[in-house]
């Protein structure tokens, strides 16, 4: 079995946007519960291309990411997602899962904001689109907050099935682009829209690879409740790991997105993680 790539940086546990330094503070301690798995690989993450952030995003917008303190880790975060991209789409690990010093789903072409400076998810499409020609991607957002950037820099793409969970009900004319209410959604119900809603446009839609966007922010304490738990959080990447290994050769990414609170940081990413390694 190929194994499951798990992409980290040591600036992200020291300084990281989201939180200023503290969701991460049990790490790279933590990993060592997942190192009794034989295919468990920790990988550093790299800097992304400043050439590939241009391709997505405006000047004006680097140059902003460039002055701000707080996106100091943005580099690397967006670098381990589009390494991530490389490695799982070639066939070097079965999936991955990408933790972040700051976020990508709220930056769109030239605006950044809500803890997010690079759109390290567009980054990855775009890198690999520019090596292996026009692949078909599916996104699923579960972050507490609607991917507006991802959105945004995607409306035009009818080769990138975008699926968010967020605060409003919104169908395109191609049915690429949904948002799914969660307001009337008790867990199992959130859970359902994954399993029903998400995964039959995925079959139907046949992604060469597929990313999950997933946020703790969502987890009963945190600063985006709904009401979810660890447990829905596991479900729902059992869900994701059986529909990728359906519908493309097992082509799945986690990239972490919002959350600050270090104990459902630490459970929550584990937990999808031991997911992710078991066959």
């Amino acid at each position: 079995m190929l194994p499951t790539g798990v992409f980290y940086h040591e600036s992200f546990s020291k300084r990281s946007y989201l939180t200023i330094g503290t969701r991460l503070q049990d790490f790279p301690a933590a990993f060592e519960r997942l190192k009794q798995y034989e295919n468990f690989r920790l990988i550093e993450c790299p800097r992304v291309d400043e050439k590939l952030i241009l391709q997505v995003h405006d000047l004006s917008l680097l140059e902003g990411v460039k002055r701000d303190p707080l996106c100091s880790t943005a580099w690397h975060s967006a670098g381990g997602v589009v390494l991530a991209g490389e490695m799982v789409y070639e066939g070097k690990l079965r999936n991955g899962f990408c933790y972040i010093g700051a976020g990508g789903h709220h930056a769109g072409r030239s605006n950044f904001w809500g803890y997010c400076c690079f759109n390290d998810v567009v980054l990855s499409i775009t890198n690999l689109r520019n090596k292996f020609g026009m692949l078909k991607f599916a996104i699923l957002d579960t972050d507490a907050h609607h991917g507006d950037g991802t959105r945004e820099l995607l409306s035009n793409d009818s080769n990138t099935l975008h699926f968010c969970i967020c605060g409003s009900n919104y169908v395109s004319k191609d049915k690429t682009k949904i948002d799914v209410s969660y307001w009337n959604l008790d867990r199992e119900g959130y859970v359902n829209v994954v399993k029903e809603s998400f995964c039959e446009m995925a079959k139907e839609f046949k992604p060469d690879l597929i990313y999950w966007y997933f946020g703790h922010d969502t987890h009963v304490g945190d600063y985006g409740d709904i009401g979810l738990t660890v447990k829905e959080y596991v479900k729902i990447a059992k869900i994701m790991k059986d529909l990728a290994k359906e519908i493309c050769n097992e082509r799945l990414i986690v990239v972490l997105g919002g959350g600050s609170v270090s104990y459902i940081a630490k459970e929550s990413t584990l937990a999808i993680i031991e997911e992710l390694l078991k066959p």
